[in-house]
């Protein structure tokens, strides 16, 4: 089969071919329809979040058809369209057995545990814990724009933010977990604030609905959560960091108002994974500090159901649409700052 594979961290990945994989028991093995390029994958690539093994296939965000099922599997058939958590759980454990497969402490990540999606072919595991049934009416390519980042975004302003109508909801780095985010809130009828420091990512995010954006270019953590807390009146009852690191959690905290709810989605590596947390405000003002780590299986219907009414319109997120054969480019391009708004989709078709 063919297949995106970098031999050493940092190395240029390349287009390859690569032998299909085995099928797991209890899993599935899917023809990838579509697949994003995701920030993960790039963090995986740099080794800020070291793979098992090398040489390695990215790729966690993909829509596709179910190619090969294992023997203990009862709910999939061949040809069954499918999407997949970028985290998978064990369905064994206590954490699964409460629906909190995104914590599973023996999960599995396609293209982080195992070789991912950037290929024809992926292996899938505990499918029928983790397996999600796509609409025949969703394209393979705005199935995989559903993937982590927009999961991730859906469940952190919904489920961990409790974002609910009239909530102002601050939004730091408009990447592609966070333009998700604003097209969320803007559904739940929030404010949106957006915060980044690129005027196209803050120009999509207005287009997207957000009611204000600010600029964070040459400003200190401080001065970019008093120009959020200026321009709402008081602050943000939700504020969501979704780019991670040291300075946009700080600002993220600092953009709440008393009794407001701060959920960190970017990923904390290195030395931002020890980051100082303000718990004296935090406990004077009775703050709320989330993590959010992705979304499980059962809760993708809720989701499904709101892109299928319109009110989710995914296809505004989607920037680019390339082939297998661009991935390695695509990938290698997030080391310098973006170009274009939307996520990448890999569409295997091309």
């Amino acid at each position: 089969m063919r297949a995106v594979v970098w031999s050493a961290y940092g190395e240029m990945p390349v287009l390859g071919e690569l032998p299909e994989p085995v099928c797991p028991d209890d899993g599935v093995v899917v023809r990838v329809g579509a697949t994003g390029v995701c920030r993960s994958d790039w963090h995986a690539w740099l080794g800020h979040d070291p793979v098992p093994f090398l040489p390695w296939v990215p790729g966690h965000e993909l829509a596709a058809t179910v190619a090969v099922v294992g023997r203990d599997v009862t709910r999939w058939e061949v040809g069954d369209r499918v999407t997949v958590p970028f985290a998978c759980g064990c369905g064994r454990c206590e954490q699964c057995a409460a629906g909190d497969t995104q914590v599973c402490p023996d999960q599995t990540q396609p293209g982080f545990t195992h070789h991912g999606s950037f290929a024809d072919l992926v292996a899938l595991h505990a499918a029928d814990t983790n397996l999600v049934r796509l609409p025949d009416d969703l394209s393979f390519v705005d199935a995989a724009s559903l993937g982590c980042r927009f999961a991730t975004a859906y469940r952190a302003v919904v489920h961990q933010g409790r974002t609910t109508e009239g909530d102002v909801l601050a939004v730091h780095g408009c990447g592609g977990v966070g333009l998700s985010a604003v097209v969320v809130g803007v559904s739940l009828g929030a404010q949106v604030i957006a915060v980044d420091v690129s005027s196209e990512a803050l120009a999509t995010a207005r287009a997207l609905g957000a009611a204000a954006t600010v600029d964070a270019t040459g400003l200190t953590p401080d001065e970019v959560a008093a120009a959020v807390r200026d321009s709402t009146g008081g602050g943000a009852h939700v504020s969501v960091d979704a780019l991670g690191g040291t300075a946009t959690m700080t600002a993220s905290i600092g953009s709440l108002r008393r009794r407001g709810r701060h959920v960190q989605v970017g990923l904390m590596l290195e030395d931002s994974a020890v980051a100082p947390v303000p718990m004296g405000r935090a406990i004077a003002e009775e703050l709320e500090i989330y993590g959010s780590h992705g979304m499980p299986a059962h809760d993708y219907p809720e989701m499904l159901a709101l892109v299928a009414s319109g009110r989710l319109d995914v296809r505004r997120l989607v920037g680019r649409v390339i082939a297998l054969e661009d991935a390695p480019a695509a990938l290698a391009a997030m080391s310098e700052p973006a170009t274009t708004s939307g996520m990448t989709v890999v569409d295997l078709a091309l």
